[in-house]
């Protein structure tokens, strides 16, 4: 794995941002009701419709020095504004790395830009990231890039006026079982000087943590070679780790709850604390684009979230 978590981030560009709130709710609302096949049109939706409320943003940090590892620092409004006009900031913010979902072949830190926004608002410094995908890159690549972007978020928590003291991992999906198996097995984290319970929480939303790949079509994201106990995070917990919230939706035809069940009865078996809820009335993809706040009225996957993370870093 190349590239350093340590050191000053460098940055390709650097903007802050606030726009006014846009309109369409309903279409988004309809649009976001499909599954997964639908679910990137979705988003582009989402994000058209998500105001910032002020936000502003780092655009396209380097956390590693391969193609794909980089990653977008959200900020919350009145820090936003410290920044802008370079006052002094008194405050330091809790921290969020967001991995997102996509099969492993697809989906990039653009395209949720909605979640950063939307935890910005709330109170948090985001770090949206972006990973290598398959079929070029397959199992460990992706989660080696996701934890390689929490110890670099970590590691420079305190350059964006965060605490790195209390962060916490976030992931939808394919992206929860990136940033659970980066925790879960402290080797991942153990390049960094890194260890999983130095993080605060991690919170997996409709995450695929305990199934066979070989019968589906994600089967090209493992590898010849791998299997479900030598890949899946619930067979592959190590170390002394952090508390968990394991969401599932209600409505999910994609990853069935059984994946959270049996992660959260191997959390649980290894002695950590877990966390588990449901999203009522949630398919896949309304699991995460939700968390837009234009969007709560869909579901509540944005109010569990917070509930966790205001009572675990704030």
């Amino acid at each position: 794995m190349k590239g350093s978590s340590k050191g000053t981030a460098k940055t390709k560009a650097h903007t802050l941002t606030g726009v006014g709130v846009t309109a369409a709710l309903a279409i988004g609302g309809i649009a976001l009701a499909t599954q997964q096949a639908q679910a990137l049109s979705a988003l582009a939706i989402v994000n058209g419709i998500t105001a910032n409320g002020g936000v502003g943003v780092s655009k396209d940090i380097l956390y590693g020095n391969e193609p794909s590892q980089d990653l977008d620092i959200y900020y919350p409004k009145p820090l936003a504004q410290a920044m802008k006009t370079q006052s002094v900031v008194e405050t330091t913010y809790p921290m969020v790395v967001f991995v997102h979902g996509g099969s492993w072949e697809s989906g990039n830190k653009e395209e949720y830009a909605f979640v950063g926004q939307s935890l910005a608002q709330a109170g948090y410094v985001t770090a949206v990231i972006n990973y290598r995908k398959a079929p070029e890159h397959v199992y460990p690549d992706y989660v080696k890039d996701a934890a390689q972007a929490i110890a670099w978020s970590y590691d420079n928590a305190k350059s964006f006026h965060a605490d790195p003291e209390r962060l916490a991992v976030i992931g939808h999906s394919a992206g929860a079982f990136n940033a659970v198996a980066a925790v879960a097995n402290e080797d991942f984290l153990a390049p960094y000087g890194i260890q999983p319970k130095d993080l605060a929480a991690v919170i997996g939303i409709a995450g695929p943590y305990s199934y066979d790949f070989r019968q589906f079509s994600s089967a090209t994201a493992f590898g010849a070679d791998a299997t479900p106990d030598t890949v899946m995070p619930d067979r592959q917990i190590k170390g002394a780790q952090p508390p968990y919230l394991l969401l599932t939706a209600e409505k999910d035809k994609v990853v069935h709850a059984t994946n959270s069940i049996k992660m959260t009865n191997a959390l649980q078996k290894a002695g950590v604390i877990v966390e588990i809820g449901e999203i009522k009335g949630a398919s896949h993809a309304t699991s995460i684009g939700a968390i837009a706040t234009p969007l709560r009225w869909v579901n509540d996957v944005r109010a569990q979230v917070l509930t966790y993370l205001d009572k675990t870093l704030k």
